[in-house]
């Protein structure tokens, strides 16, 4: 029998789970760099105080939390209308190849309309990229470029900060 995943948005009772998650995801080769300590808590504290442009969605299987994914929305005249920016989307190594990737993609274009879906995946996933383009996503010819502000953390943490 297939493994049956469903996806609600995040509560304050998720608060532990988000957090042990965020840790882990930060954690893995699926990113650059980690991220200030703070910033977990950060993100969860904003993503509970209004779901206008932050919102997480927890993936389960049975009574075991198997996943989030953190979505940014905004508004984008290149696409014309509202682009949902996927942030972060994690799957925990125990339930990864399962289909809980694919599964929460499907779901979040049946229920999260948008005019795009947006993502970041680093160039040596591999694994994450293959299934990003059996869904559909294809990659910009775009360079990302960042200048901090004055609410953002002065340098990067981690393996791979070398800018900023």
């Amino acid at each position: 029998m297939a493994d049956v995943f469903r996806f609600r948005t995040a509560g304050a009772d998720d608060r532990d789970a988000f957090l042990d998650m965020s840790r882990e995801f930060y954690a893995s080769d699926a990113v650059l760099h980690d991220v200030d300590p703070a910033f977990h808590e950060k993100a969860f504290a904003e993503l509970l105080r209004s779901g206008t442009y932050l919102t997480c969605y927890i993936f389960t299987c049975g009574n075991q939390t198997a996943g989030y994914a953190l979505l940014s929305k905004m508004f984008s005249r290149e696409f014309g209308g509202m682009v949902v920016w996927i942030e972060e989307a994690y799957v925990r190594p125990a339930f990864q190849g399962r289909g809980v990737g694919g599964t929460f993609f499907r779901w979040l274009r049946e229920n999260v309309p948008a005019a795009a879906y947006r993502l970041e995946v680093e160039p040596s996933n591999v694994r994450a990229r293959r299934l990003y383009a059996r869904l559909g996503f294809s990659e910009l010819p775009y360079v990302q470029m960042v200048i901090r502000g004055e609410g953002g953390a002065s340098r990067l943490c981690g393996k791979n900060a070398t800018f900023l």
